[in-house]
């Protein structure tokens, strides 16, 4: 075998080994908690708590406590304003 075609070979596997850790660390599915209170207006996720609306994008104001964020479980504890359940 020649050199070009083995360096071709080697760095295929290289290529491929690569790949595989990447989507392997991908498919773990995280997860996830409501955090309230936190949301930019128009960026909230899903439904307001008390119907004010329902659909995601539609929170009106910064930080309204009805309105909730997906977060990575655990994560809600540790933004100052952020709660598990809407007041």
């Amino acid at each position: 075998m020649d050199k070009q075609k083995m360096l071709s070979i080697a760095i295929g596997g290289l290529l491929a080994l690569g790949l595989t850790g990447n989507a392997s660390a991908a498919d773990k599915k995280m997860d996830m908690e409501k955090c309230f209170g936190i949301a930019k207006a128009g960026m909230n996720d899903c439904s307001s708590n008390k119907s004010a609306h329902s659909c995601a994008g539609q929170a009106t104001k910064n930080n309204d406590p009805m309105d909730f964020v997906a977060v990575p479980k655990g994560t809600c504890d540790k933004i100052a304003g952020g709660m598990l359940k809407a007041m």
